[in-house]
């Protein structure tokens, strides 16, 4: 068969890497503009010894999970580890440093870690380029720093989620090293390539051959990242057993990015093909081999049908809505209200939530959306915390931080995390930092915001604290939304459990009626704190008051 009709894989690459140019990619998952380096690979034959290479079958054992039921319908927080603390004073985050600030997770509310790539990687960076998909980046630390990292976790009741790259590796992987050798190299097969150069392919804007005359490889975001022959089954069982090496670890899940690009079936059929939905069903059926096992999908073009392949996928369609609403624009607070309507089917309670995360076609840093308006910051967070689905917190979301100041592209998004208001280190390392830092280190760092009950950090903990322990808000049903004006309001119910959510997004008062409540009933306010209770009148209706940009929680006595 022609080798640029395989149905190849192309996962959409975090690395979108911008590609090293500025690019709009529509759906992409965790890249930055990639490292200097050689241009090109050339896919001409090695001379000399080749690479050993690990494809090992391994079998099912799993460990067993302590961790509580339902721990996936709490809140993560997305980190990278680069950038979140460094305990050896290198200038690098590592996995000892985030083990020091696991407390720290706890107390905000967290219930989970999506770690972006912590395995061994040719750029050092953002990730995606996996030399080694059984071992943990030098940088980072070790198999065995990763372990104590699972298990200070674990016993914190916090689950661990990593970014796996199932679509391309890097060019020094071992088996492309291979794979480029020679035609007739066992392992040729488990990348794409082609004699001929094909013509007609577009991908955001560029040619994803790669190559010289008579050796093509298929590379859509960077030459140094060739995709894997997804269509070969040896490739698929082989990321099985990966998957598996980590979950025998006791790894409680994956993210798996840009799914809708896994399989191309020619030139203008490269996104949302059938075969991507088999092999994502695949892999959630293996999980599920594994006791409460979580995968969350990156398909910005088809959230609904990726969460119904995965168990869950992020809801990018709804991020402008928030902002939107978080502005006061009435039609911005219709449609967030509107986004969860088919909660009651399952479509949209299982889809994971957030307001932006490491890739620049996602959106800058909340602060930066909201240009530093607090107001608005706490009643974007008050939307996605409250409404159904599984919230995703982008680290340094949670204070307000800012993105680079002096930093463009990916790296703005990815700065290190701003504990103090140090401006040699900000508390990250006692080194010098590998990045430059935050553009709003000044105030909004961690230790200025524990120390202000009206902070951001205060406001996330309390909300996260309201959805931790009130069981309509983890898991229950969307029903009875209203929205008049600027003005919204929504019930969640499970069981004996019912909560009232009622957010004000203008900038004046507001007074609010919610109906098909329990008649003569009494309804406790949970949040703000010292706020009288409210009685449900004979027909089951009640009146709030809201101040300007403001939120309230009530729940059932």
């Amino acid at each position: 068969m022609s080798p640029f009709v395989i149905l190849g894989a192309t996962f959409l690459r975090n690395t979108a890497l911008i590609l090293g140019t500025a690019l709009s990619l529509n759906a992409c998952g965790g890249g930055s503009t990639p490292p200097t380096g050689p241009a090109v690979v050339q896919p001409e034959p090695v001379v000399g010894n080749l690479p050993p290479v690990e494809v090992s079958a391994v079998a099912l054992a799993d460990p067993g999970s302590a961790l509580p039921e339902g721990w996936q319908n709490g809140a993560f927080m997305q980190i990278f580890v680069r950038s979140y603390q460094d305990s050896n004073g290198d200038g690098i985050g590592d996995l000892r440093g985030l083990i020091q600030r696991l407390d720290y997770l706890k107390t905000l509310g967290v219930r989970g870690l999506w770690l972006m790539p912590v395995t061994q990687s040719q750029d050092k960076d953002h990730g995606y380029a996996v030399v080694d998909y059984r071992n943990i980046e030098a940088q980072y630390g070790s198999l065995a720093d990763f372990d104590e990292l699972l298990r200070q976790a674990h016993a914190r009741g916090i689950g661990v989620i990593v970014d796996y790259v199932i679509n391309h590796s890097a060019a020094e992987n071992p088996l492309f090293v291979q794979s480029k050798s020679a035609n007739s190299n066992a392992y040729r097969d488990w990348y794409l390539w082609s004699g001929t150069k094909p013509t007609g392919w577009s991908i955001y804007g560029n040619d994803p051959w790669k190559g010289s005359v008579g050796n093509y490889y298929f590379a859509p975001f960077w030459d140094q990242m060739p995709d894997f022959n997804l269509t070969n089954a040896k490739v698929t069982a082989w990321h099985m057993d990966n998957l598996r090496f980590w979950m025998n670890r006791g790894v409680d899940g994956f993210r798996f990015d840009a799914v809708g690009n896994l399989v191309e079936n020619g030139a203008g059929a490269w996104e949302n093909q059938p075969q991507n939905y088999t092999i994502l069903r695949a892999a959630r059926q293996m999980m599920d081999g594994y006791a409460k096992r979580f995968l969350v999908c990156e398909g910005p073009s088809d959230p609904g049908g990726y969460t119904a392949a995965c168990g869950s996928a992020f809801a990018f369609n709804n991020t402008a809505n928030i902002f939107s609403a978080a502005r006061g624009e009435a039609a911005g607070v219709q449609r967030v209200a509107a986004f969860h309507a088919t909660a009651a089917a399952g479509a949209t309670s299982r889809m994971s939530t957030m307001l932006s995360n490491h890739d620049s076609f996602a959106g800058q840093r909340a602060s930066d959306q909201l240009i530093g308006n607090v107001a608005q910051m706490k009643l974007a967070a008050a939307t996605y915390l409250l409404q159904p689905g599984t919230p995703f917190i982008y680290y340094g979301e949670e204070i307000g931080m800012a993105g680079g100041g002096t930093l463009g592209g990916d790296a703005k998004l990815r700065t290190p995390m701003s504990w103090n208001n140090s401006i040699a280190n900000v508390g990250f390392s006692t080194g010098t930092p590998y990045r430059s830092l935050s553009g709003n280190l000044s105030n909004f760092n961690v230790a200025a915001e524990q120390a202000d009950p009206n902070s951001m950090l205060a406001f996330y903990t309390a909300i996260l604290g309201l959805r931790n322990s009130i069981p309509a808000l983890t898991g229950g049903s969307y029903e009875a939304v209203t929205v008049n004006g600027s003005v919204m309001s929504f019930q969640r119910r499970v069981g004996a459990s019912t909560a009232v959510v009622v957010i004000n997004y203008g900038t004046s008062a507001a007074a609010v009626s919610v109906t098909g409540l329990t008649a003569s009933g009494t309804l406790a306010t949970a949040y703000p704190s010292a706020t009288a209770d409210v009685s449900v009148d004979a027909s089951g209706q009640i009146s709030v008051t809201l101040g300007a940009q403001a939120v309230r929680v009530l729940t059932l006595r």
